[in-house]
This record gives structure tokens, C-alpha cells and sequence, in this order.
């Protein structure tokens, strides 16, 4: 008995031995060992794919008819449907409700608000945009925002910039999480202005936090801080672009004739298949409104006993049927601010032959990390956030690819369209003026449609506008199991790499 448990222990021993050393992947390049402290600690991982971040819905990419798809009764020509690619990302299922803002301007608050009290109150919705001339109110300006009961409705009243902050927050708070669950971090809820997580200080070196355990250093043998490539923090949540927030809300990947068919049976003008707004099934839902919308003058929600859309005004953000994408809200309830800047006439001038039609946008500014006279990043700022600034155009003046810091007004505004926008003279159109999509509670059906747009400063607000956040797909552009590219499991003929 005793030597069948002393064999068994040799051989124990000697199975893990040669697993171990059948582990080491090595270079295909060099032949050099992977993640070995011997030969250089060079690391790969064995990356399983991008996670889903919290509340965000994978949408696959694909191709789609950007623009309007009914007639245009406004007779603004700002829309001229053109084929364009949109590709794989993240996008929130709901819209960011009450709950979720007052979290973050909550976190402001205890961490900036004693010493810069300014930056809190920057972070508030502005609650009098419920106010009207001839309309009473009051009770909206007071509680909307606040009140418990309307935790799970859309925030409103917060401008474009307010609402690109949220997401720089978000995506901070997210990836200390992750950093958190990964047992690298311990909670610290004693942050306070310059000593705060921030993702970009963090891979930077210029905040440590409360370590529990680093990761291993493989070049050292020693610890190191998370870097970005190990897979464990998110990239950034933003606005969504104007294509992409189009594309999701259209949905088309629920009008596909057969899996693996190339093809969609029809077009949509809303979110939904049809030229209603009704549910046309024949069950217990049957005729009950599929947006929250103002049906005509005066009407925003039907008559007591059969109410319609069941709402006066907004609705909470998991209200209605999702579409094909399991998003809710693409059509009404709220207008949601997109990344864009607003051009009339930016749908033909993406039509040139730069690649304007993979993942369209205007509004792009480039920016670069801030560094010193060594190369390294300079000093964050005094509320943690690592410095960027913008590329000059000098700067960019011999690359292929971009020549100009800013692209705003690119081809429809710029020297080189000869078009002129006189701001507050004879339009309203400026590099501040932001795009927003999906019609409202007040807003008739005709806004409801994926292709409708509108535009307002991006300083402004609105109790008819609120936001969702999205976030790029990194590798493939189908599911994490699914690599890139199509893969043929076919006998492949066998190469000869000896040497002759």
C-alpha cells in the first residue's frame, strides 16, 4: 500500500511538472517563452473577450440606410439617406434614469464639494427647464428630479456637456469596480479631489489607491499595477454617435429573412415593424400604444379609464416593448443627445471617398496626453484627471490621414466648403450646436422615426431631452466566442519550414 501511494505520488508530482512546462506558450515570431521572468517577461494572455459593462446591451455591427425613411413634411433636406457601416459596440439598454444621475452628482458632491463646490454644481440638472409661461409646473421643478417616485424615470434637464462628464464618471467608476472585484483594489471611500480614482492617472502611474494585491510582474518576478492590456478595465462609456445610436434604434437585425441570410425583408420607420404606433398582435396587448408620444394637440396620455400611453409625461426608462436589440425608449419617452455636431448638410458630404462611410461622424478633436520635456506625462490636475490637450494643425500637417486638430466644421463650414454659418444672425447652426434623436413625450410621431433630427446647443437643456451611454466593441465584431474574419475549418496543406 505504501509504495502504490509513494508511486502515486511520483506521478502526481510528475504531472504537474510536465503540464507546467507544456503551458509555456512561446513566440511564434521568436520562439521566446510567454510570460516566463527567463526569457524577458514578455506577457500574453489568455483573453476570453470584452465583458459587458453594467446595464450596456452588445449590438453587432453591420451595414444600414442612414438617414430618413419617411417623407421629409419639414422640407430641411438635413438627412439624405446614404449607405454607411456602423461597427459592433455597447449601447445602454435604458436611458440614464434619475437614480443613476443622482448617484453620480451624490459621488461629486462628497468628493469635490467641500473644496471645489463649483464642479457640483456644474454637475446638477437644471430643474427649471419644467417651468412654463401658461402651464403649471411647480410640482415637476420640485420633485422630479428628487422624489423617490421618480427614481426610475429619465433624467432631464441636463445639457450635452453635463451628460459627456456623466460618462467620464461612469467610466471611472466602472473600471475601479472592476480593479475592486478583482482584488487589486479595496474600497476606499475616503477619496477626496486630486486623490480619486481616475482611470487614465491610474495607467499613468499617478494614483495608487488602496492596494490589496497587485498583479504578478513577469519581467521582475516582483508586482505591478493593472496596465490596460491586461483585459481587466473597460474602455471608455461616451454618447453614442449619430450612426450608431440610428442604427440600434432601427434595430433592421429583427427584419433578417433567415439566420445566415444576407438580407433584411423590410424597411422600418420606427423601432418596430409597421406604420403604426399600436401593438397589432392578436393577444391581451393588442392596440396598446408602443411609445410614449403626444398623439395630437393637447393629448399626451388619452382619457381616464383608457389611458394610451399611460404617461402625461415621461415614463420610466423600462417602460414599452424593446426593440430587436433589447433597447427601450428608441422612440419616445425622452430625445436623447448623440455625440454629433450638427451640419445640415454632413449626409452628403460623408459621401466622398475618404471612408466616410465606416462609422460616420462629425465632431471628432483630437487630443494627446499632456507631457514634459522628458516624454512623461505632467501633473494630474487637482481632481485626479490626467491632463490631455488638443493636436495643433501644424502638428498634423504632414500625416496622410488627418490635417487639423478640430474636424467640426469639416467641408460645411470650413475655408475649403466656402460655407458660412452666421450664428444668431441667420441660423442657429455653430460648432456647439448638438444633435439629438428619438422624439419625446411632447413630440408628435413624425419625431419617433430613427431618421428625424434635431439640433440644440450643447450648453442648453431641455425637459424634453435626456441621454444614454454607449461604449466601443474592442476585437472581433460578433460574440466573445467568435473570432474576427471568417474562419474555414478545411484540412490545410502542410508546410515545410525546415531549412533546405
Amino acid at each position: 500500500m505504501k509504495k502504490l501511494l509513494k508511486f502515486g505520488a511520483y506521478l502526481l508530482v510528475a504531472t504537474v511538472i510536465f503540464t507546467s512546462c507544456k503551458s509555456k506558450e512561446a513566440s511564434s515570431t521568436t520562439g521566446w517563452n510567454y510570460n516566463d521572468t527567463k526569457w524577458g517577461g514578455f506577457e500574453k494572455l489568455n483573453y476570453e473577450g470584452q465583458i459587458t459593462g453594467p446595464n450596456l446591451v452588445p449590438i453587432e455591427g453591420g451595414t444600414f440606410s442612414m438617414g430618413q425613411t419617411q417623407q421629409d413634411v419639414m422640407y430641411e433636406w438635413n438627412n439624405v439617406p446614404r449607405r454607411v457601416t456602423v461597427s459592433s459596440f455597447y449601447m445602454d439598454e435604458t436611458e440614464v434614469a434619475n437614480i443613476d444621475y443622482r448617484e453620480y452628482t451624490y459621488w461629486v458632491g462628497r468628493v469635490y464639494g467641500e473644496t471645489y463646490p463649483e464642479v457640483y454644481r456644474k454637475s446638477l440638472p437644471d430643474t427649471l427647464v419644467w417651468y412654463d409661461d401658461l402651464s403649471y409646473n411647480e410640482p415637476m421643478v420640485n420633485t422630479y428630479f428628487r422624489h423617490p417616485s421618480f427614481d426610475d424615470y429619465p433624467v432631464v434637464g441636463v445639457n450635452w456637456t453635463q451628460a459627456s462628464e456623466y460618462c467620464l464618471w461612469r467610466t471611472d467608476r466602472v473600471n475601479e469596480m472592476l480593479l475592486i472585484k478583482r482584488g487589486i483594489l479595496n474600497e476606499n471611500n475616503e477619496q477626496k479631489d486630486d486623490d480619486s480614482f481616475n482611470t487614465g492617472s491610474y495607467l499613468v502611474g499617478q494614483y495608487e489607491g488602496n492596494v490589496r494585491k497587485n498583479l504578478k510582474d513577469f519581467r521582475t518576478g516582483e508586482e505591478r499595477p493593472a496596465r490596460f492590456e491586461d483585459g481587466i478595465m473597460l474602455p471608455e462609456y461616451r454618447l453614442p454617435t449619430e450612426a450608431e445610436w440610428e442604427y440600434a434604434a432601427l434595430a433592421l437585425r429583427g427584419n433578417q429573412s433567415a439566420e445566415g441570410d444576407e438580407n433584411y425583408t423590410d424597411r422600418r420607420n420606427y423601432p418596430w415593424n409597421g406604420q403604426t404606433l399600436r401593438y397589432q398582435k392578436h393577444d391581451k396587448y393588442q392596440g396598446q400604444m408602443l411609445a410614449n408620444f403626444k398623439k395630437e394637440a393637447g393629448d399626451y396620455m388619452g382619457i381616464a379609464g383608457k389611458l394610451n400611453d399611460n404617461a402625461a409625461v415621461t415614463a420610466p426608462v423600462r417602460s414599452f416593448l424593446p426593440n430587436d436589440f433589447g433597447l427601450y425608449n428608441m422612440a419616445g419617452n425622452v430625445n436623447e443627445w448623440v455625440f454629433d455636431v450638427y451640419r445640415p448638410l454632413t449626409s452628403q458630404t460623408l459621401r466622398d471617398a475618404d471612408n466616410h462611410d465606416l462609422n460616420p461622424v462629425r465632431g471628432n478633436k483630437y487630443k494627446t496626453v499632456e507631457t514634459d520635456e522628458d516624454g512623461r506625462p505632467v501633473e494630474k490636475d487637482s481632481l485626479g484627471r490626467i491632463k490631455y490637450r488638443y493636436f495643433q494643425d501644424d502638428e498634423l500637417a504632414t500625416r496622410d490621414n488627418i490635417r487639423r486638430g478640430k474636424a467640426l466644421d469639416y467641408r460645411d463650414g470650413d475655408k475649403e466648403s466656402e460655407a458660412f454659418y452666421d450664428f444668431e444672425q441667420h441660423t442657429l447652426v455653430s460648432d456647439k450646436a448638438r444633435v439629438y434623436k428619438g422624439g419625446s413625450w411632447a413630440d408628435r410621431a413624425y419625431w419617433l422615426s430613427p431618421g428625424a433630427r434635431r439640433f440644440k446647443d450643447e450648453d442648453d437643456a431641455d425637459r424634453t431631452l435626456g441621454f444614454r451611454c454607449a461604449m466601443s466593441r474592442m476585437g472581433g465584431s460578433a460574440t466573445n466566442d467568435k473570432p474576427g474574419g471568417n474562419q474555414f475549418k478545411v484540412k490545410q496543406r502542410r508546410v515545410d519550414r525546415r531549412y533546405k
